[in-house]
């Protein structure tokens, strides 16, 4: 066995692993590096009672446990309290390190590598993950997520299989709660997703409002962390839209990406030398043939992440890509 090929190949799924756990693209990347050192230090003493992969996701669990002590969890503004209705009154942002981050597809990893990874990583599921305390989070994801027994969940958390157990039942209960059912969500087929798309990018970016109210749910929520106020209902959320992009031809360009296994857009913003920034990273929660939620994580810096450029000299608005 080659080692270094074993940790290679793994790498994408511990990264997803650690994601779950602790909610943060940045947090995981350091707790996978954390993990291949702690393997590299100790695979001499590595007695082969179970696969490296296997000993590998028991590091990397530790790895995220003791981070997790040391930290708080990850939000999104809808876990602070009600929504806002009025887009000229946004509260101040809060420290970025306090919020959920987005998991860029092309990181990820291959979803025949990992059990329900594709429906696990999406954005409303991880989110719930957050409020269930470190311990119960871990047992959810290796029985659930990952399908481990609740003997060998409860050998790495020294604890009893029944105490595994219970801690699942309980933390199902709360994410039930929480998240979102996928029968709830019921995205649409593949050439029906494509064209949604377009229409919304291409009503984005045109700041055509009238457009934009026909491909929104009633129910839809708009999201903008850092920032904590968000928006529920279409009226609200096309009231902040209205207040917040300017009707300008060009102002704005959506390019195509993907994150958690959802759809999503990186927003870039002209500036006054005709050079178009980085602004943002929207992910798009599709119902039916319809946008139900918005997350538009106001981090220029997360594009690096994404695969992207921080500046876009020669942009294409999206009528013209089709």
């Amino acid at each position: 066995m080659n080692i270094e090929d074993e940790f290679g190949r793994r790498r994408g799924e511990l990264l997803a692993h650690c994601y779950h756990m602790l909610g943060s693209l940045h947090d995981a990347e350091d707790a996978v590096q954390e993990t291949y050192l702690r393997a590299w230090r100790g695979f001499a003493r590595f007695e082969r009672r179970s696969s490296v992969k296997t000993w590998l996701y028991r590091i990397a669990t530790r790895v995220c446990l003791n981070a997790l002590a040391h930290s708080s969890r990850r939000m999104v503004p809808s876990a602070l309290g009600a929504p806002g209705t009025d887009p000229d009154d946004l509260e101040p942002r809060i420290p970025e390190a306090s919020w959920l981050e987005p998991f860029p597809d092309l990181v990820g990893p291959d979803p025949a590598l990992v059990v329900g990874a594709r429906q696990s990583l999406r954005l409303a599921m991880v989110a719930a993950l957050q409020h269930l305390p470190p311990r119960q989070r871990a047992v959810l994801i290796l029985r659930d997520v990952l399908v481990w027994p609740a003997a060998d969940v409860a050998g790495l958390l020294e604890t009893s299989p029944a105490a595994v157990n219970s801690s699942l039942q309980r933390a199902r209960a709360e994410l039930a709660r929480l998240a979102p059912h996928e029968e709830e969500i019921g995205e649409p087929a593949e050439p029906t997703r494509r064209a949604l798309l377009d229409r919304y990018a291409d009503a984005f970016e045109r700041a055509d409002l009238a457009a934009l109210e026909g491909l929104l749910t009633a129910d839809v929520r708009w999201e903008m962390p850092p920032v904590p106020t968000w928006f529920a209902g279409r009226a609200d959320v096309l009231r902040l839209l209205r207040a917040k992009l300017r009707p300008e031809p060009g102002a704005r360009v959506l390019v195509p990406t993907g994150a958690n296994g959802q759809p999503a857009f990186a927003w870039y913003v002209r500036d006054p030398d005709g050079v178009h920034r980085a602004h943002t990273i929207q992910v798009l929660t599709l119902s039916g043939a319809r946008v139900r939620a918005v997350l538009a994580f106001h981090r220029a810096d997360l594009f690096d992440a994404f695969g992207l450029p921080g500046t876009l000299r020669h942009a294409q608005p999206a009528a013209a890509r089709r």
